[in-house]
Formats: structure tokens, C-alpha cells, sequence
């Protein structure tokens, strides 16, 4: 299993969610992403699609203004 991160701070949606799709189509199974997102949008789309395509999904508050979503792949 490993980890990866994927900076989109200062980007605005849709661009974190299609580099998030790009991003976990290169991963294996078991492999974890943590998105870096400063745009409020990204935290409800990233979870919303990630949930259609049955990934695991958190979103953790780092700082204020600043999240990071963390998708497993299954």
C-alpha cells in the first residue's frame, strides 16, 4: 500500500476533481490518495463522485480554509 498526495491549493473546481480521477486511475488497489484542496467546492465534489465510484472517502479540516481528502482505493 501507498500513499500519495496530490497538491490543488489555489485551484478551482473541476480541476482537483479531474486530477483526483487521473490521479487514482494510476494507483493500485489499496493504495491511498490525500487530495490538498483550499476551495470549498472540491470538498463536496471530490466526496460526491468518490462515493458514486465506491471509494473510501474522508475529509479532514487542516487548517482553516484548508482540507485534505483522503481517498482509498478499493
Amino acid at each position: 500500500m501507498k500513499e500519495k498526495r496530490l497538491d490543488c491549493l489555489g485551484e478551482a473546481c473541476p480541476i482537483p476533481l479531474m486530477k483526483t480521477e487521473k490521479k487514482l486511475a494510476a494507483l493500485k488497489k489499496g493504495d491511498i490518495l490525500i487530495v490538498e484542496v483550499d476551495h470549498n467546492c472540491a470538498i463536496r465534489n471530490i466526496p460526491e463522485w468518490a462515493e458514486k465510484k465506491g471509494y473510501d472517502c474522508q475529509v479532514k479540516e487542516v487548517c482553516a480554509g484548508q482540507w485534505n481528502i483522503v481517498l482509498k482505493k478499493n
